[in-house]
């Protein structure tokens, strides 16, 4: 298991266009992946779930990948919130 704390640079956080990215950047991959903030945990491959985090441009989530492929998981992952 991974876990990596990412700084979200998405100009406009993480609003419904860029959420639905995310899932679909997540969703290619068989680890099960894991966003946290605060107090909520939800599964990036979740659209609903990613819009109950609510991310704004700045701040820090933590990753969570856990199987086979999870190192180019989170890489994929984290170049989509800070480059996207």
């Amino acid at each position: 298991m991974k876990k990596k704390i990412i700084t979200v640079e998405l100009p406009d956080g993480l609003e419904a266009r860029p959420a639905a990215m995310l899932v679909q950047v997540a969703s290619q991959y068989d680890s099960r992946i894991y966003l946290e903030s605060g107090s909520k945990r939800v599964n990036a491959k979740s659209i609903m779930g990613m819009m109950t985090l609510g991310l704004i441009a700045g701040q820090s989530i933590t990753v969570e990948v856990d199987g086979a492929d999870e190192d180019q998981a989170v890489s994929e992952i984290e170049k989509y919130l800070i480059n996207a």
